[in-house]
């Protein structure tokens, strides 16, 4: 997901999206360790969405404190 879509998103959109793909990046992790997945790389990927992800709502939390 690009940052551009994810500041599209609400806040709450945003804090659901976290909690899924860190519930998927766990089922990737566990599958991968008892057996291979077809693509490894997508570990990596949801690693970085989620980055992005609290990326973004650290920014927002930011700037919701500076205007106060």
């Amino acid at each position: 997901m690009k940052a551009k879509d994810i500041r599209d998103l609400t806040l709450e959109e945003v804090r659901a999206r976290i909690n899924s793909d860190n519930d998927r990046l766990l089922k990737l992790r566990l599958n991968h360790a008892v057996s291979a997945i077809e693509n490894p790389s997508e570990i990596r990927a949801i690693r970085r969405d989620i980055a992005r992800l609290k990326t973004i709502l650290r920014e927002r939390e930011m700037a919701e404190v500076q205007t106060n």
